[in-house]
């Protein structure tokens, strides 16, 4: 059972034990756009693996990187956590956000004074902005052939 506590403002807080499997980690999933990120973290020394490679191999703009990075600098968890995902689907300017977002999502079942933080970012909504679909008619979804007066 979760223990409650109340806090500053005199709302509950639950205090629950952090959810991992046998071998210390919690696990997430993470999605955006098309892509679907499995995200296991443990405690460690910072490591991050993708899809088997390392950060900087897999994901080798510095912009992605960073991306994936953002969820915990804004936890200040830099360094304490090791993280494996496993990614498909999407590009990757996708599959970046969809790791931070698993990331992000395990570290609150880990630890959940995480939580605030990583909620005050936005890091924990699904970003729900997906390709708009084509009409018919009409090329591509917005853009229309050439208008001829005469």
């Amino acid at each position: 059972m979760a223990e409650v506590e109340e806090n500053v403002e005199g709302k509950e807080v639950e205090n629950e034990k952090p959810k991992m499997d046998s071998l210390g980690r919690s696990y997430a999933t993470g999605k955006r756009k098309d892509a679907i990120a499995r995200v296991w973290v443990k405690q460690g020394n910072g490591k991050i693996v993708v899809n088997k490679k390392s950060l900087d191999k897999y994901f080798a703009r510095p912009t992605l990187q960073m991306i994936i990075k953002q969820a915990m600098s804004v936890a200040n968890v830099e360094n304490q956590f090791d993280v494996m995902a496993t990614v498909k689907g999407g590009g990757l300017s996708g599959q970046a956000g969809a790791v931070r977002h698993g990331i992000s999502k395990a570290l609150t079942l880990f630890d959940g004074q995480l939580r605030g933080a990583l909620k005050e970012a936005g890091f924990l909504t699904r970003d729900s902005r997906v390709v708009e679909r084509k009409k018919y008619g009409k090329p591509k979804a917005r853009r229309s052939f050439q208008f001829s007066k005469r």
